[in-house]
């Protein structure tokens, strides 16, 4: 922990990292958390995938998120690319999750404007809980015939009979009690949550490397914002890696 009192943390002490990572209590509309890797120059990608950015410190991480989560919220884009499958959480965490009143498994909640996913694809096949398909209204009937043997296909437009409201996501997330939100990108879902002001906080996995190129940045967007957020805390271990997490500042 980088601070002046700083002690080293055994990486497999989980209730140390679940108390680094956890939600507010009695939350009754989302809390939505970003969790994003980036290199030191600033790529959010290598080769096309976020993955190859990981060491094993980020992943120890990355699953506690997800233990915490009630629901990880993606969009179709990072699916396909990254090849995403179902949370698969071991005996241990089902029972963690369990005891703080979860459902056992998280489910995937996918946001996608066109629905153009395999049905073979891992999320689907390779999955526990069945995902959530977040589309708009003109997509939805098409998504429900091909994915509705697999996946709950949900409209979430708003205004936009065309497009997906992220703000409609999250009530609808809401009113089923799926609180606890982890977002895992893509750059463009994250950055649709920033010019919302829909994103409470922000964990950003700094990974000792420099990737050059034209890699993509963390967040894409239209709009330009300015939302000061505080820190609440930065860890590293052997490797390097900068572990952050950033709060909405009130």
């Amino acid at each position: 922990m980088l601070e002046p009192a700083g002690a080293p943390m055994d990486a497999a002490d989980d209730d140390a990292l679940e108390g680094f990572y956890s939600y507010p209590e009695g939350l009754s509309t989302c809390w939505v958390r970003g969790n994003m890797i980036t290199t030191l120059d600033g790529g959010a990608t290598h080769d096309g995938k976020s993955g190859g950015l990981a060491g094993p410190g980020d992943r120890t991480v990355f699953a506690q998120m997800r233990n915490t989560a009630d629901v990880i919220l993606v969009g179709a884009g990072t699916v396909r690319i990254e090849n995403y499958s179902g949370a698969q959480p071991s005996i241990a965490q089902r029972q963690a999750r369990q005891r703080r009143g979860q459902a056992e498994v998280p489910p995937i909640a996918v946001v996608t404007r066109a629905a153009g996913l395999d049905p073979n694809a891992k999320v689907f096949t390779r999955t526990v809980v069945r995902p959530l398909i977040m589309t708009c209204t003109r997509s939805v009937a098409d998504a429900r015939h091909r994915l509705g043997a697999t996946a709950e296909v949900i409209d979430a437009s708003g205004a936009d009979p065309a497009d997906v409201d992220p703000a409609r996501v999250l009530q609808i997330l809401a009113a089923r009690r799926l609180t606890r939100v982890l977002v895992e990108g893509g750059p463009h879902l994250l950055g649709s949550l920033i010019d919302g002001d829909l994103l409470d906080e922000l964990c950003v996995t700094v990974a000792p490397l420099l990737v050059g190129g034209s890699a993509q940045r963390i967040a894409a967007g239209v709009g330009t914002v300015r939302t000061r957020m505080r820190r609440s805390h930065v860890l590293t271990d052997d490797e390097g890696y900068l572990y952050t997490r950033y709060i909405r500042a009130d």
